[in-house]
């Protein structure tokens, strides 16, 4: 059963053609890695699908059309968006910006799971989002979206612009997430990929050349032909 199931997107933006009938599928309970080199609409995929920008053909989640709704609907939907610059709000606290994204009134439960995952926000629940790091503010981006139940997670490349120190935490972070979270990933470090990731897609031009099993990420010479790096580096 798929979670999420994208059919011929097409998104134009200030008259230019981004996205040219992308069509994929999102397994339910599994890691879905979208790759694919600099600029091939990637984020814009993401972003579509969270509402942000307008687009023809149709994105379903679990059977029902989403496409054309509003970003609040969306959410309500059960769709969390994690983005790739973590736009935490910077003068607000940990626990502020937590609470920001809480939908029920009850979140007990919510926030202790949230501080089993991430003790060191619970150390600074207090503290400025904007005073953290940047992997801690990833991690505060990552809790505002697992807050509330969800049935699918979109991930912006998460270890972007991070310390090697870092990328291993959130990639802990990530692979239990994965264990209940079904979850299509943007991501630009293959290890990170390799290590959580049960389906591939990639993306070219806009458009989806590839779809199927993570196996090929392990073949230097397809990695390199398909994403223009080595297997395994970024």
């Amino acid at each position: 059963m798929n979670a999420l199931s994208v059919k011929d997107l097409h998104v134009k933006i200030n008259e230019s053609h981004i996205l040219h009938g992308v069509t994929f599928e999102v397994p339910t309970n599994k890691v879905t890695a979208l790759l694919g080199r600099n600029g091939v609409g990637k984020s814009t995929t993401l972003r579509t699908i969270m509402g942000f920008y307008e687009g023809s053909g149709s994105v379903e989640l679990n059977g029902n059309q989403i496409l054309g709704k509003q970003t609040h609907k969306i959410v309500q939907a059960g769709v969390a968006f994690v983005p790739e610059d973590r736009e935490v709000f910077a003068s607000l606290t940990v626990k502020e910006n937590l609470s920001l994204a809480a939908r029920g009134k009850n979140n007990d439960a919510a926030y202790k799971a949230i501080y089993d995952l991430f003790p060191e926000l619970d150390t600074r629940a207090a503290q400025q989002a904007g005073s953290l790091s940047g992997g801690q503010q990833q991690m505060v981006a990552i809790a505002r979206a697992l807050l509330n139940k969800n049935e699918i997670l979109l991930v912006d490349e998460p270890t972007k612009g991070l310390a090697p120190k870092l990328v291993t935490e959130v990639a802990d972070v990530l692979a239990e997430v994965a264990k209940t979270t079904t979850m299509l990933l943007v991501e630009q470090n293959l290890a990170l990929v390799k290590r959580v990731a049960q389906h591939v897609i990639v993306m070219d031009q806009g458009r989806v050349v590839y779809q199927g099993g993570p196996e090929n990420l392990h073949n230097d010479a397809w990695v390199h032909q398909m994403l223009g790096v080595s297997g395994g580096h970024k």
